[in-house]
């Protein structure tokens, strides 16, 4: 009985309305800091959850390579994208665990599959054979566990008030952010190991600059849960109360119970939107190290070398837009934020079509003009070899990357170069542009949602990011070797022009759940 009224007062929602009274905030001192604390706790899931993806990130397939033989390039794939599959089916089930349960279990339950997930990684050399699988497994359940996502931006949401929201959700990104930025510095750092590392027969571990990330994603993890058990507490602060606070009458059960009140078209307009910010963003990700290989004649360590710290540059970019969105939404409305955030993608993805008379090297070319196969023109570096080059260009070997633009792609003799300069400003336009759209999309969603338990449709809308980071490379691998940038970068600027068209259209139907509700008892 006691526990049943604990559960009862942790769920209660803080700004409470008497009934028949006037609106006052009772939210106590204490309460306020426990919630604060509560949702500082999911900042921190968040940077964990991160950090947990991008730390092994660009160690997957050289650690593939030495612990299965057998693995090919089609199977690295299988293995990148299995993260975000599972995400996508993890998002939606704890979404809805979370409706109806107290949220610390699909937290703490998601993490520990996470951990467990990390080891079967850090041990996946130890089976004799079929190791591959074990590492497929491995980042297959990773991805699940991160469908706790779901869960965390839900209770943020619920958690806050509509002026807290903003600043809630751009601190949530900050910390995504953030964690994709230090996971491959954390990576790097780790290189020190050394490949052979340190071997216990008696636990039979390998501690080595492969295992070693997952192996502290697995302690992060661990140190989240003791962070959830012992500082995480439910609160509920919900846009119902908002609504009573300006007056507004109405039956709170059938709001909060009804389907009905919430406008579907807005709520699938947001799904569509998260999708493609995510499509055109995963899609960015992929193609730059192929990209800059083939414009520029770059070997796999220049392209990784200088495109990570291009990226490193874009995610500090990131952060210092997301602290900028918390003061811009105190002035410009979400809808125009959003809005201007499509904008910017699309002229970071238009600046990158090729114009010019001037073309990218050719591979052929310089090897018939070398005198000998290892000329300047095919250089070995087995380390730097990136995982789009060889699931994109499978006829090269394993152990030379030869510079420029391969003739095996025929685009590559009649499209024009796309030139350093565009490659930057679109680098620096698309660091505005997804971080505004991203935070943006979250916070009217969870504003449209209202008073509503939003665990399962923020299930659907993680799911739809998680989609579209699958299908994105599969674009890419496809449209790209063929076809070339043009066609890869013309239709995603037509996607993001769509996009900003349906923004337009829908502008009067994507406002918070509370400035709806008046309108409709107004009329």
């Amino acid at each position: 009985m006691e526990t049943a009224q604990a559960e009862a007062d942790e769920r209660r929602p803080l700004l409470h309305v008497e009934p028949g009274s006037e609106a006052t905030l009772v939210e106590t001192l204490q309460e306020n800091r426990s919630r604060w604390r509560s949702i500082r706790v999911m900042y921190l899931t968040m940077f964990f959850s991160s950090i947990g993806f991008s730390i092994v990130v660009s160690s997957i397939w050289p650690f593939l390579q030495k612990v299965d033989k057998t693995a090919d390039t089609s199977f690295l794939g299988w293995i990148i994208a299995v993260y975000s599959l599972g995400q996508m089916i993890a998002s939606v089930l704890f979404g809805a665990w979370s409706n109806y349960r107290p949220r610390r279990e699909p937290l703490i339950i998601s993490i520990l599959i996470n951990v467990a997930a990390n080891i079967l990684y850090g041990y996946a050399h130890a089976p004799p054979s079929h190791n591959k699988y074990y590492m497929l497994l491995a980042r297959a359940f990773v991805g699940f566990g991160a469908g706790n996502v779901a869960v965390v931006r839900s209770y943020v949401a619920g958690a806050t008030s509509l002026e807290e929201r903003n600043s809630a959700m751009a601190n949530i990104s900050a910390c995504q952010a953030l964690g994709f930025i230090l996971g491959p510095a954390l990576q790097t750092a780790m290189t020190s190991i050394g490949s052979t590392g340190i071997f216990w027969k008696i636990i039979d571990l390998q501690l080595n600059m492969y295992t070693a990330p997952a192996f502290l994603g697995a302690f992060l993890g661990i140190l989240n849960i003791i962070l959830i058990i012992a500082l995480f507490r439910e609160h509920c602060v919900t846009d119902l109360e908002r609504a009573k606070s300006i007056n507004v009458q109405g039956n709170s059960e059938t709001l909060e119970n009804s389907d009905g009140d919430i406008d579907l078209g807005a709520v699938v307009t947001c799904n569509i939107l998260f999708f493609i910010i995510f499509f055109a963003f995963a899609m960015f990700e992929t193609i730059a190290t192929p990209l800059t290989m083939d414009m520029y004649a770059w070997t796999g360590k220049q392209a990784v070398l200088y495109n990570g710290l291009l990226l490193v540059g874009a995610g500090v970019e990131s952060i210092a837009v997301f602290m900028a969105i918390k003061f811009l939404s105190k002035r410009i409305e979400d809808r125009q934020m959003l809005l201007g955030g499509f904008i910017l993608i699309f002229v970071g993805f238009f600046v990158l079509l090729p114009w010019g008379n001037q073309y990218p090297p050719i591979q052929w070319a310089e090897l018939k003009n070398g005198s000998n196969s290892s000329s300047a023109e095919i250089k070995y570096d087995e380390s730097s070899i990136a995982a789009w080059n060889v699931l994109s260009q499978p006829s090269l070997g394993l152990d030379a990357i030869a510079v420029g633009c391969p003739v095996q792609q025929a685009w590559c003799q009649y499209t024009p170069i796309i030139h350093l300069a565009q490659y930057i400003g679109s680098v620096i336009l698309i660091g505005v542009g997804y971080p505004v759209c991203s935070v943006l999309s979250y916070t009217l969603y969870s504003k449209i949602l209202g008073p509503k338990p939003q665990g399962v449709y923020m299930g659907w809308l993680t799911a739809s990011g998680s989609g579209a980071r699958t299908l994105g490379p599969t674009f890419v691998g496809q449209v790209y070797p063929r076809y070339g940038p043009r066609w890869t970068f013309g239709p995603i600027c037509g996607m993001v022009m769509a996009a900003a068209i349906l923004v337009g259209l829908m502008y009067k139907k994507l406002i918070g759940f509370s400035i709806r509700y008046q309108t409709l008892q107004q009329c």
